[in-house]
């Protein structure tokens, strides 16, 4: 078997493979490369010494049984034996669901949330959305410490557990997009700084030393994580990558690393015959990563609207701290702006940043369908100091109210677990670093930086005590009949009836931002929304509306309340705290 490995500042190279030893031969062809065969199988455990020092993992190791310092394990991917051909399924029309494997079930393994992936084909989502599955020291974490960027978690059952998961989400239609980090590895376990220039201090990130991808070496630092990717989408079948916080990628050179991983995405899924996408986390409202490489942009197929989620959130909330400021002076016209432009900060002041933030978009260039609208996401929910979901503090119409705002809307709709039930368990920040004076650390800031807000020290969860991990798994009994569950379940069946709404009225599936037409109040705190021929109107006060709505004649097609269609006067009279879809009859 070939084994290489990237160590351009190295003088000698040896291989541990299996219980035998051999140095590595300098690469003729590739300046800084190292090769040379040994004899190894699938299951074979190997290493790399540089200049005889101790044994590291590779960097581009597809399994890490013991961890990310453990020794790699050689994993040949042909030989799973997949049990279905899958032509894939595309981002458009879609309806995406946030997963974390460690919490969706108590048992925290993909196996396990394979099990469940039933429920979501009865919800009527099209694709699953792993949170990070790359290895981190200890057992649980959110995963956006990982290292070794080609392989998966073993306590989440590693490469194999991944392909069982999605051979078993392919088979039920469901299409499967996996979080991935570029912009940072984790503090424990990082071992690609002796092999060669992966990090620059050219450029700093919140994290600290930025990922080299414009300084001397970011030739193989690019190439290293575009490979990375790659794999993913190739080995285990994926359809799709979310790209965490692309905003935090440094790089000044012409051609922007995104343009080149898009470009190599979309090379890939020409070469498979099946669709494959790019999702971008991006606080930078910069309509140029979702615009096509032709038109001069970078590429990527679709990106995460923070901006939508700040001003459902406010609206429903009337939190007005922090970056929610600029939204919740008038939450309504703002989320008008979002459902009709794609972005709130489009150029315009921005109070948090003091500064100008975003840049308009071109509503006859850009779909609607590569924003993502969503009401919660483990960020909304997990960096709050106690994790508590929206249904913590709102009604059940509210609730509702929220659901119907996402996903009657033009934005392509994804959802957090457990927000389809209105999940009463919180979602808070945990971690397991196996270093003790790292994982004491991460305790002390995570109290401090919430005493700062108002927090007593003591009500803040502590991420390294197991509890905050038992707390934040999902509770499937909240789903068993009897009149303990009933809001659950009346939350669940109205999701149910809003995907199939979505998926059944064309209209509602239109991601011409150009169709979209809203009508709001902002004191008596009601939104109506016009798509094509349905229009979907919400109450968030808590005294009945009278809604203008201009059709008289109209067929309901869902609601949250018992309400009566429009009269002859147009006017629509909806109780508090409730919605409802209508159609033109």
């Amino acid at each position: 078997m070939q084994f290489e490995v990237w160590a351009p500042q190295t003088d000698r190279v040896t291989l541990h493979c299996g219980t035998a030893t051999r140095a590595l031969d300098p690469d003729p062809e590739r300046a800084g490369w190292w090769t040379g065969e040994a004899d190894a199988q699938d299951g074979t455990r190997y290493g790399f010494a540089l200049d005889d020092g101790p044994v590291l993992p590779d960097p581009r190791s597809r399994r890490q049984p013991e961890g990310p310092d453990g020794t790699s394990v050689v994993v040949e991917h042909g030989r799973y034996a997949w049990r279905r051909e899958w032509a894939g399924r595309d981002l458009p029309g879609a309806v995406l669901y946030e997963l974390h494997v460690g919490t969706y079930t108590r048992e925290g393994t993909l196996d396990a949330a394979a099990q469940r992936l039933e429920h979501l084909v009865d919800l009527g989502v099209t694709h699953v959305e792993l949170m990070p599955l790359c290895p981190f020291p200890g057992r649980h974490g959110w995963g956006y410490e990982g290292v070794s960027l080609w392989a998966v978690h073993e306590p989440y059952g590693g490469p194999e557990g991944l392909k069982r998961f999605v051979d078993r989400a392919h088979e039920l239609g469901l299409g499967v997009v996996l979080d991935v980090v570029h912009n940072h590895l984790g503090p424990s376990g990082n071992h690609l700084p002796a092999f060669g220039p992966y990090f620059t201090d050219t450029h700093h990130t919140p994290w600290g030393s930025a990922v080299n991808l414009d300084a001397p070496g970011s030739d193989e630092v690019r190439a290293y994580l575009v490979g990375s990717a790659l794999a993913w989408l190739r080995d285990y079948r994926l359809d799709g990558l979310r790209l965490d916080a692309v905003h935090a990628l440094a790089d000044t050179r012409a051609c922007h690393f995104l343009e080149e991983l898009s470009t190599a995405v979309d090379t890939l899924a020409a070469e498979l015959g099946r669709p494959l996408f790019l999702i971008a986390e991006s606080d930078l409202n910069d309509p140029r990563l979702v615009t096509s490489r032709a038109a001069g942009g970078l590429g990527l197929h679709a990106q995460w609207n923070d901006d939508f989620h700040h001003c459902l959130h406010t609206a429903l909330t009337g939190e007005s701290q922090g970056y929610y400021a600029d939204f919740a002076r008038s939450p309504l016209a703002a989320l008008a702006k979002t459902y009709t432009s794609g972005y709130f900060h489009d150029g315009t002041y921005s109070s948090f940043r003091g500064r100008r933030h975003g840049r308009p978009l071109d509503r006859t260039r850009v779909s609607a369908h590569r924003l993502l609208g969503y009401s919660q996401t483990h960020d909304q929910i997990g960096n709050r100091a106690l994790g508590d979901r929206l249904a913590a503090s709102l009604s059940p119409g509210l609730l509702a109210c929220a659901a119907a705002l996402t996903l009657t809307g033009p934005l392509t709709p994804m959802l957090f677990m457990g927000e389809e039930w209105a999940a009463g368990t919180p979602w808070q920040f945990f971690t397991d670093h196996t270093d003790r004076a790292l994982g004491e650390a991460v305790s002390r800031g995570r109290r401090r930086e919430f005493a700062a807000h108002g927090w007593a020290e003591e009500d803040v969860p502590d991420p390294q005590d197991p509890a905050t991990r038992e707390r934040s798994c999902l509770d499937w009994s909240e789903l068993e009949p009897g009149p303990e569950n009933e809001v659950h379940a009346r939350v669940l069946a109205w999701y149910r009836e809003l995907i199939a709404l979505r998926r059944a009225q064309a209209d509602l599936a239109n991601p011409d931002f150009g169709s979209v037409k809203v009508a709001y109040d902002e004191a008596a705190r009601w939104l109506a929304l016009r798509r094509g021929d349905v229009r979907v109107a919400v109450n968030l006060g808590r005294e009945p509306a009278v809604i203008p709505l201009g059709l008289r004649h109209a067929r309901v097609l869902a609601a949250w309340e018992p309400v009566e269609t429009p009269g002859t006067d147009g006017l629509l009279r909806l109780p508090g705290e409730s919605c409802v879809v209508l159609t033109q009859a």
